[in-house]
């Protein structure tokens, strides 16, 4: 049995800090005024999804 086992794997990526604070600042900030929220994850897991289908035409989930 695997306790909390996840249903995507870990990836390891290279941001720097600088652009990752600034980035879960505004989430932050977001989540304050109200807005949905969103995590930096979320943010990247949008990027990829609008990169792929921008570059093969299909939506991918």
């Amino acid at each position: 049995m695997t306790p909390n086992k996840p249903r995507t794997p870990l990836r390891s990526i290279r941001i720097p800090d600088e652009l990752w604070s600034a980035a879960q600042q505004i989430a932050s900030e977001r989540v304050n005024a109200g807005e949905s929220a969103a995590t930096v994850s979320d943010v990247v897991r949008d990027a990829l999804h609008a990169y792929v289908s921008a570059s093969t035409g299909t939506e991918h989930s």
